[in-house]
């Protein structure tokens, strides 16, 4: 018995079947679950607002008076001839 024109060599498969379909369909979602996780850490682990800031002195000097020798050599040795 012939086959009729125009049927394919091996028989359909559903898409859910094909490798390729998933591939196609795996990367994007892999990427939006990624996103919407990386919302979901970023919105519960969010810095509170800081609407008084802190003014405070960098300077190790001001911390432990002690160090101003040693800030001295430091600053004189970064100093360019």
């Amino acid at each position: 018995m012939m086959k009729p024109a125009g049927t394919a060599a091996h028989p359909t498969r559903p898409w859910w079947r094909e490798p390729m379909m998933w591939v196609v369909i795996g990367g994007p979602a892999i990427v939006v679950v990624a996103a919407i996780t990386t919302g979901v850490i970023a919105w519960r682990g969010a810095d509170e607002v800081v609407l008084d800031p802190v003014v405070v002195d960098p300077s190790p000097v001001a911390i432990n008076p002690g160090l101003e020798p040693a800030m001295k050599a430091r600053n004189h040795a970064a100093t360019p001839r």
